[in-house]
């Protein structure tokens, strides 16, 4: 192989590697963050509980979908209820759709009748792209013991149609289904769908 060629093959690999996507099973990628609320917290914070991680965008009509029919906040009642951790994060970069400040971030939760555990701060892309996430939502289930057991869509139907939600397989609820019980989850990555994240170039 030339020098040239491998100085391209080297560039080309470059955004793959700043992107890797955690891996089912292995340890959940470590993170420290910003809350909405001005609180710093760590995934190791929550040792020992069931984590979801969502990723979102309120301008993204994928994330209205969910948000305006109610499913999300449904779905996070619904965990949080049982004490599972639901993380939102915001990954979309300054000047980018879906950027906002902690008090617009907690506004749009109160305005939605939303109810993570806490919203998180990330501008600069570092948990996104620590995770591999892509859209706006992209969900994430980790088990107590810091394994990734999920990672994929919300559910099965890729539209922005509300009407679409009832008929669609829910696999993050699924997900957590399997989780509380200690089984390995069926369908453990799927394809995320919605908005690309708008990371910072």
């Amino acid at each position: 192989m030339t020098l040239l060629r491998r100085s391209l093959l080297a560039a080309l690999l470059v955004p793959v590697l700043a992107h890797a996507a955690a891996d089912i099973d292995a340890p959940a990628p470590a993170f420290t963050a910003t809350t909405a609320d001005g609180k710093t917290v760590s995934l190791a914070d929550y040792k020992g509980k069931t984590v979801v991680l969502e990723w979102t965008n309120h301008d993204c009509p994928f994330v209205k979908k969910h948000y305006g029919s109610g499913n999300m906040q449904s779905q996070q009642k619904a965990a949080t209820s049982r004490g599972v951790v639901w993380l939102q994060v915001i990954s979309s970069a300054p000047g980018q759709q879906g950027h906002v400040d902690g008090a617009t971030a907690l506004k749009l939760n109160t305005d939605r009748a939303a109810v993570p555990t806490a919203t998180l701060l990330d501008p600069k892309g570092e948990i996104g792209k620590a995770y591999g996430a892509q859209t706006t939502p992209h969900m994430y289930v980790i088990r107590p013991d810091g394994t990734l057991a999920y990672k994929g869509g919300i559910d099965s139907l890729a539209t922005a149609d509300k009407n679409d939600i009832g008929k669609a397989e829910p696999y993050v609820t699924q997900a957590l289904v399997a989780v509380s019980s200690g089984r390995k989850v069926e369908k453990a990555s799927t394809r995320p769908y919605g908005c690309s994240i708008k990371y910072a170039s």
